[in-house]
């Protein structure tokens, strides 16, 4: 999962603080990939150097005043662009699938879009797979090509599942 666009998509819901980040994630996508707070600023920094989030306000605290981090035009544009982008299929890729459909629910973009790429995304690699698999003259060949196929088809199970369930999860991610 990529921490920077998870916390892009967050401050891009509403101008957060590093500590209600940090709570947002952890209530959203905390069980698949803790994160830690030196994770979240770290790249909240790197946001705001690379002109993709800055600060909109800074406030006293107990220890460090702080921050206040709203999302830039960039910021957008570049969110938009990864929210868009189907990944490549992969062992463990679940977690950044989950993650870009609630994104995309909390702003309003198509999760359904999102989903019909991937999903054209997976089976343009399961061709592949499939071709490599047919054409292979020795097993560890063919089964690598299984093991990623067997992923692959587990990848497609979860996204005809979660394309059915867009509206519910919609309702439960805006509250």
């Amino acid at each position: 999962m990529s921490v920077p666009y998870t916390l892009l998509g967050l401050i891009e819901e509403t101008a957060r603080h590093g500590y209600d980040l940090k709570q947002s994630y952890d209530r959203r996508f905390g069980d698949a990939k803790p994160i830690r707070f030196s994770q979240i600023y770290r790249a909240l920094a790197q946001l705001v150097r690379d002109g993709q989030a800055e600060i909109v306000g800074v406030e006293p605290g107990a220890g460090p005043d702080r921050k206040r981090y709203a999302i830039t035009r960039e910021g957008v544009a570049d969110l938009d662009r990864w929210l868009a982008e189907p990944e490549d299929p992969q062992p463990q890729l679940q977690n950044v699938l989950f993650t870009k459909v609630v994104l995309a629910l909390i702003s309003g973009r198509s999760a359904e879009e999102f989903l019909d790429a991937q999903r054209e995304r997976h089976m343009s690699r399961m061709r592949e797979l499939t071709k490599i698999r047919r054409e292979a003259t020795e097993t560890h060949t063919e089964l690598l090509a299984d093991y990623q196929l067997f992923h692959i088809e587990a990848d497609l199970r979860w996204i005809d599942h979660a394309a059915v369930r867009l509206a519910s999860l919609a309702a439960e991610v805006r509250q």
